[in-house]
């Protein structure tokens, strides 16, 4: 009786330690990261050994330009949503409407400060541009979709109450750094589309910038180093890294591309290329993974007759926008762009 016993019961405790085993080798998932931890200044003391003449670019404000701080352009709950708005120095009124940018930074969806994008909004609103960098829900507060439509809520808001601060609403592009880049080409190319924003899923700041009550709709896009297809190989090595507990994209999603591959199908830009895309600017550094799906996307456009222009900035790492000299050729690819795209369109 007691041998058999113990044949029944070896197994069982077998498979307890194993199952006790596996749960102490599994690494724990690391913390979330602060907003803070991605910025000019992290960024640079990872960076200065390798490339000791960069210098991060200044956010001061010339007299040229006006900032307007801490507007709240939607409210997500108990979270008011803020953007910073940079501005052609003379007032709405004595200056023709300005077109205007919106602005995304970057920060792998978890961590980031709109500040980050504050020297490149200065340099577009000293070319005449009102840009607005903006801050958005990360993932540690929501997953996939928010950011999205948080990037979009930014636009309808510019476009519905930019006439106060002399923005031709008519004319809107919207840009992004990083993952910025990425979140601003979904948010562009999807627009007023619910593929990603069904209205049940919004709480807008006041029922005249809900969806539907006003365009999402921009003129161009700006990509600045951001990934178009979540779902290409070599942006799988990096995005879904089983070492990574969890990867930025993993925890954006909500889960690993096995587990959740319709949304990260979804959140690539180059599969909602329509006859509605506007016309889009890749930014590009000397890193090819974040480059993955650009060329089937333009590919997609071209044959479509929708613009595209690719500008690589060479020798460069990725964050290269935050730093002097390479925010010089970042800005002039970027006003080049919209003064095509922007300037002559829409009243």
């Amino acid at each position: 009786m007691g041998a058999a016993l113990l044949a029944v019961l070896a197994p069982l405790a077998q498979s307890a330690a194993q199952t006790a085993a596996a749960s102490v080798a599994a690494p724990a998932p690391a913390p979330a990261p602060a907003p803070e931890s991605y910025t000019a200044e992290t960024t640079w003391a990872k960076l200065a050994k390798t490339y000791p003449f960069i210098r991060i670019a200044s956010r001061a404000v010339p007299a040229t330009v006006r900032a307007v701080e801490d507007i709240t352009y939607v409210q997500r709950g108990t979270h008011a949503l803020q953007l910073d708005l940079y501005l052609p120095a003379a007032k709405a009124g004595e200056r023709p409407p300005a077109p205007a940018i919106v602005l995304v930074h970057g920060g792998g969806w978890r961590a980031g400060l709109r500040s980050n994008l504050a020297p490149l909004a200065i340099r577009l609103a000293e070319r005449g541009y009102a840009a607005a960098t903006i801050g958005y829900r990360l993932s540690p507060e929501a997953g996939y979709p928010a950011a999205v439509l948080d990037a979009k809520a930014a636009v309808r808001w510019l476009r519905a109450h930019g006439q106060s601060y002399g923005i031709d609403g008519a004319r809107i592009a919207i840009g992004g750094a990083s993952a910025g880049g990425q979140v601003a080409s979904l948010a562009g190319v999807t627009a007023d589309r619910e593929i990603v924003e069904p209205a049940a899923a919004v709480d807008a700041a006041d029922a005249a910038t809900a969806p539907g009550k006003v365009s999402s709709a921009v003129q161009a896009i700006v990509n600045i180093d951001g990934l178009s297809d979540f779902t290409a190989p070599e942006a799988l090595r990096y995005e879904d890294d089983p070492a990574k507990q969890p990867s930025s994209a993993g925890a954006w999603f909500g889960g690993r591309y096995a587990q959740k591959e319709a949304l990260w199908r979804e959140a690539s830009p180059t599969f909602h290329v329509t006859r509605e895309t506007p016309p889009i600017l890749f930014i590009g550094s000397a890193q090819p993974r974040f480059s993955m799906g650009r060329e089937a996307m333009i590919g997609k456009m071209t044959a479509l007759g929708i613009p595209s222009r690719v500008v690589m900035v060479p020798d460069t790492p990725h964050s290269f926008w935050l730093f002097d000299p390479w925010l010089a050729p970042t800005v002039e690819a970027t006003a080049a762009f919209l003064d095509k795209y922007l300037r002559g369109a829409g009243s």
